[in-house]
């Protein structure tokens, strides 16, 4: 990313002063699976690069979006400094693509508020004499959370007319235009809509784990959709990442969801909310692993952020191949009172995707095996049953609905505390 920011330095002194030129064209904006729909716009680029330059000359090109695609969704605000994109601009006469990239630069961004992108910048090894064009394409804009990043990949409707132009004189070398990419400042993981945030599921790359040495296996925030019946009317939306550590022959797992993505309407106690969650397995494995959280160690104020511990629990293979893990069944555990029994709300995912893929090796007594049993290790089904008596618990929760708790993107509606305590 360094050598792409101060690649100016090395631009050749051949080259003219800069020259820009605006392309307005209409874009598809394509999430992954899960994250929405497809969302199409007018977006405005202005391309920068010298007029006029000579062959052996490496020339700065830039691009600066003039007018965003679409603005940021009503679901949250995008933090300060989140948002890097990265651009592909179409060299003319053969010449490939030229991969440009922005910093993670940008201002506090509102919900509903046009997108802010910092300029893309690359640099261009000039080879060939002549006119060279130089168009926008497809960009990536990707948006980074304390629960993940999510990138949304945009492409044009149509043909793009318009863009800069380099004279290009004769030099000391022939040959071709070299567009080629830019090194530095890649992106990756989830989605945003359209320039807008959205989370997601995320498409292609998943991270592959068991060799080379590498103990640390990050994985791809999805987003999943939760049915919890009617406790929580129209269900849970939230990102999913879940991330593994190879400890001897099986793997440390530990999965997030979104961090205080919204505030509590009133105070929680201590103890609260305690969530778990079933992680399926997918390709060469099968089951699912349990993964558990500790509830809120300290009471919640109201309206301050709503947070879902990190669950964590292990996976020993049962089988050797590529295993895909994704997020499924969550339940959450709402204890109203110390002492009291919990209620359990199950909530099942409707949507979800793969999260990580690893290379595994069949361990004894894995996940293939019968013998496999305990909270944190490999199960051949869900959660267990929660029973009449919690099915009675969870009904009479849903009857007599009054208090809001959102989490992440979705509502919770529990009975208020007063009256759950008499409950069960």
């Amino acid at each position: 990313m360094v050598a792409l920011l101060l690649g100016g330095a090395g631009i050749a002194m051949g080259a003219s002063p800069a020259q820009a030129a605006e392309a307005t064209f209409k874009v598809k904006c394509v999430p992954p699976a899960g994250g929405g729909d497809p969302v199409e716009g007018e977006t405005t680029a202005k391309i920068t690069a010298p007029a006029t330059a000579k062959v052996g000359d490496e020339v700065e090109v830039s691009w600066e979006t003039v007018k965003p695609a679409s603005n940021n969704t009503d679901l949250m605000d995008i933090p300060q400094d989140s948002v890097q994109p990265t651009g592909w601009i179409t060299v003319g006469g053969g010449g490939g693509e030229l991969k440009v990239v922005g910093e993670k630069k940008n201002p506090p961004i509102p919900k509903k508020a046009p997108m802010v992108m910092s300029t893309m910048k690359g640099k261009l090894k000039l080879t060939k004499a002549g006119k060279i064009t130089l168009t926008p394409g497809k960009y990536d804009v990707a948006v980074t959370f304390s629960f993940g990043t999510f990138v949304t990949k945009c492409a044009p409707v149509g043909e793009v007319k318009g863009g800069a132009t380099i004279d290009v004189a004769a030099g000391s070398s022939g040959g071709t235009t070299s567009g080629g990419t830019t090194s530095g400042g890649t992106t990756s993981g989830g989605t945003t809509n359209g320039g807008t945030t959205t989370g997601g599921t995320t498409t292609g790359g998943t991270t592959t784990g068991g060799g080379g040495g590498q103990t640390d296996f990050p994985g791809k925030a999805v987003e999943v959709a939760f049915d919890c019946g009617p406790v929580v009317p129209g269900g849970i939306k939230t990102p999913v990442t879940i991330n593994a550590k190879k400890n001897g022959g099986s793997y440390d797992l530990t999965v997030k969801t979104a961090k205080g993505a919204m505030a509590a309407p009133m105070a929680l106690p201590a103890g609260a909310l305690k969530p778990s969650m079933n992680v399926k397995l997918g390709g060469a494995d099968s089951g699912m692993v349990k993964v558990s959280g500790p509830a809120n160690a300290e009471p919640i104020a109201d309206k301050a952020p709503v947070s879902l511990n990190d669950m964590t629990g292990t996976y020993k293979p049962g089988k050797s191949g590529k295993v895909t893990l994704s997020p499924d069944q969550l339940t959450i555990d709402v204890t109203m009172a110390p002492g009291s029994t919990p209620i359990n709300v199950p909530c099942k995912a409707t949507s979800s995707g793969v999260s990580l893929e690893l290379d595994t090796a069949a361990q004894p007594g894995g996940s293939g095996s019968p013998s496999t049993t305990g909270a944190a290790t490999t199960t051949s089904g869900g959660l267990a049953e929660t029973g009449a008596e919690d099915e009675g618990g969870i009904k009479a929760l849903a009857l007599v609905a009054g208090t809001v708790i959102l989490l992440g993107g979705a509502v919770f509606t529990f009975t208020p505390w007063r009256r759950l305590r008499g409950t069960r």
